[in-house]
């Protein structure tokens, strides 16, 4: 069994990551971290020293927190969550705020965005294709099973974005991968996802996966 406080390093260590990779830089920025017994996460800005401890279905939070506890609460599988980005999915918004699945790693870990969202009663319905980005207010909002496997995104992300925002801006043509590979690759990201609601379920972290 993973404890709270176990739960509370891990933070702390994916915050060092994301920030050290300028990938949380934005004063608004913000952490979170399920807890796999429970309904408790780890929530705080990435310009804090120290996270808290809140339960992702109360009400009575910042804005900011109430988002986290939205995705947690739509998503079973959702371990991590970052709303916050590197310079070039920041930008995203500039350029429709949808980034069009071109990378077959991209197919595989983040999927399909839907539309940039402004409002919280739309996050749920968002989030349901199993996407693991959207954009909340300009800023990415991104998910991930495990801490690991959201920085991973998160990079990910840049990558992907940078290349789009670059090609977008100099007009250039962007074309998606094929219908069947995207269908393919998003099928094993939902597997994935399902796995990992079923091992919170369980009070357990899901495991990390390694397989395309």
């Amino acid at each position: 069994m993973v404890s709270q406080e176990e739960i509370k390093q891990l933070w702390l260590q994916t915050r060092a990551r994301l920030t050290a990779k300028g990938l949380a830089d934005q004063p608004e920025a913000t952490l979170s971290l399920r807890c796999p017994s429970g309904t408790s996460m780890w929530f705080g800005a990435t310009t804090l020293p120290e996270p808290h401890l809140l339960d992702w279905r109360q009400p009575e939070q910042t804005r900011p927190a109430r988002i986290h506890a939205a995705a947690h609460a739509a998503r079973g599988d959702a371990g991590a969550v970052l709303w916050g980005g590197g310079p070039f999915s920041a930008c995203l918004g500039d350029f429709g705020g949808v980034l069009p699945q071109v990378f077959d790693e991209q197919a595989r870990h983040i999927g399909p965005m839907s539309a940039p969202i402004s409002r919280p009663e739309l996050l749920a319905g968002a989030l349901r294709r199993g996407g693991n980005v959207v954009l909340w207010q300009g800023l990415p909002l991104c998910i991930g099973v495990t801490a690991t496997r959201l920085a991973l995104n998160a990079e990910l992300l840049e990558k992907c974005a940078k290349a789009y925002v670059l090609a977008a801006a100099s007009g250039g043509r962007v074309n998606p991968l094929p219908w069947l590979v995207r269908h393919i690759a998003n099928g094993r990201l939902i597997k994935d996802e399902r796995r990992a609601a079923l091992a919170f379920q369980r009070g357990a972290l899901p495991e990390e996966s390694k397989a395309y």
